[in-house]
């Protein structure tokens, strides 16, 4: 089965994760199909904190893969404009 999910990277008390298609047996940061995005849990002023192929996502749950719960919250942070006050 072919999951999207996140893969660390970074360093220790740094983390950085990225977003990345694989393998449901693989391990979480082995071998991967196809990276479409990262997630930047430690961005401070103006840092990007995600960034995700929308399109890509679309195709790859199109073809069955399935989305893990912490990326699918993310999905759900990317899709909301944000606002600044």
């Amino acid at each position: 089965m072919v999951t999207i999910r996140l893969s660390r990277g970074g360093a220790k008390k740094k983390p950085f994760y990225h977003i990345t298609v694989c393998d449901s047996r693989k391990s979480r940061d082995g071998r991967f199909i196809e990276r479409i995005g990262f997630f930047n849990p430690m961005a401070r002023g103006q840092e990007e904190r995600l960034r995700l192929d929308m399109e890509r996502m679309s195709f790859w749950k199109s073809k069955g893969a399935q989305v893990s719960a912490r990326v699918s919250s993310l999905v759900k942070d990317a899709a909301a404009p944000t606002t600044k006050a």
